[in-house]
């Protein structure tokens, strides 16, 4: 499994021999100019809420990729008023894929569409396959339907979580989140974008250390292997 970072809350996973791509929001980012976007691969295109700084280039990706689009109903839809293929889901569900199992979760925060319109409850999603099992959040304050996680699900081995905080949660509820899911190795998103989400990287590392979890903060377009 490769995990790249394109900043912000953009993650794209190469899962199951397919592309994910996770909330794409590229071109309006300040601080990832260098990112190619018309080179990046999408077969799915997975969508945890409907503000701005999630959907922004999931229309131009899609359209030049044909991904399908899976979120809740009220994305897919608005998707499909602008000719997108998707699949939707809610709460609770789970649906078996080509490249393994999307269970839809829940998450704490709004969602709205950018013109205004509903964008359904926020989600996260926890993805998994014979070989590899990971969580992305999705923007979140913590919440004890994490603790659910452990109970339905395999093994996480790494897991997405928001650490900028003021819109969501901050570091300290992400160590605590990651205890709720079991999983110790956890990627940083959405931080650092713009002013109020900054981090101190350093500070931030050390804090999940002395309480021996990993965090991987990776530079934008930089990849792992998990």
């Amino acid at each position: 499994m490769k995990i790249t970072y394109y900043g912000h809350a953009t993650i794209a996973v190469e899962f199951g021999g397919k592309h994910l791509l996770f909330d794409p929001f590229i071109s309006g980012n300040p601080i990832a100019p260098a990112i190619a976007i018309d080179e990046i691969p999408a077969d799915y295109i997975l969508i945890s809420h409907g503000h701005q700084d999630h959907v922004l280039d999931m229309e131009r990706i899609a359209q030049r990729t044909h991904a399908t689009v899976i979120s809740n109903a009220e994305i897919v839809g608005w998707a499909a008023g602008k000719g997108l293929k998707g699949h939707a889901m809610n709460h609770g569900g789970k649906w078996n894929f080509d490249f393994g199992t999307v269970k839809y979760v829940n998450a704490v925060h709004s969602s709205s569409l950018p013109d205004g319109s509903n964008g359904g409850n926020p989600g996260g999603f926890v993805i998994w396959n014979s070989a590899r099992c990971f969580y992305f959040s999705g923007d979140t304050a913590l919440t004890m339907d994490m603790k659910l996680i452990p109970e339905l699900c395999p093994r996480l081995d790494i897991a997405m979580l928001p650490i900028g905080d003021n819109f969501t949660m901050g570091y300290e509820e992400a160590i605590i989140a990651s205890d709720f899911i079991h999983c110790n190795r956890i990627l940083g998103i959405h931080y650092d974008t713009f002013g109020l989400i900054k981090i101190d990287h350093q500070h931030v590392l050390d804090a999940f250390k002395a309480r021996g979890k990993e965090l991987v903060l990776l530079p934008i377009g930089k990849s792992i292997e998990v």
